[in-house]
């Protein structure tokens, strides 16, 4: 498999999920600026969204969108128990959770990056997403993870993206169960591989 990302990006998410599977895979860095690889390749022709992440297979077919991707991942090796198996309750309440975040946080941090967006443009979208950060801090209360005891992808795409908030002035740490969860979640040496794979950490 190979894995087209771009550090820090949500990319992150899905590099993780491979590193927690254990499957053996390659990346690309594909730019979010230049929308070109290093070999200089033009990143639409792969994929015409121009975004990361993408998984190519083994047998050349391209899955694109997070939380297929990683759930893609996990079904590979469900011995991990990465995701519940499909079908059961468990199995829609990690798809719950992956729909949140992409929607309400993912795409809530999204102009926070754009220069173009009016800063009190971007201050109704950190009010919502504290709101939303509220929130997920009283589900985590007294459980370790998203869904209880056990680490699964939805918690490499949160992760990934509270990442984002020291960067866009969001700041996290008067949510004491989120900044407990993130440390759990960082100390993980699948979350470090990956970030040190992409330069995040030294």
């Amino acid at each position: 498999m190979k894995l087209y990302y771009s550090p820090g990006a949500c990319s992150l998410s899905p590099h993780i999920v491979l590193q927690e599977a254990g499957l053996a895979y390659d990346t690309v860095l594909a730019s979010t600026k230049t929308h070109q690889l290093p070999d200089g390749t033009d990143y639409y022709g792969i994929n015409p969204k121009g975004y990361v992440p993408l998984l190519e297979l083994d047998d050349g077919q391209r899955l694109s969108e997070g939380p297929a991707i990683v759930q893609y991942i996990a079904d590979q090796v469900p011995d991990k128990q990465l995701a519940p198996p499909n079908g059961t309750l468990a199995r829609y309440r990690l798809q719950e959770w992956l729909n949140f975040i992409t929607t309400e946080l993912h795409k809530s941090f999204s102009p926070l990056f754009n220069p173009a967006m009016p800063e009190d443009g971007k201050a109704i979208y950190r009010a919502k997403l504290h709101e939303r950060l509220k929130w997920v801090d009283s589900q985590l209360a007294g459980q370790p993870f998203l869904m209880g005891d056990a680490f699964t992808v939805a918690d490499a795409y949160l992760f990934t993206v509270t990442n984002w908030g020291q960067r866009v002035d969001v700041d996290v740490s008067g949510y004491p169960n989120l900044v407990a969860y993130r440390a759990r979640v960082a100390a993980r040496p699948a979350v470090q591989a990956a970030m040190k794979a992409e330069g995040l950490l030294k």
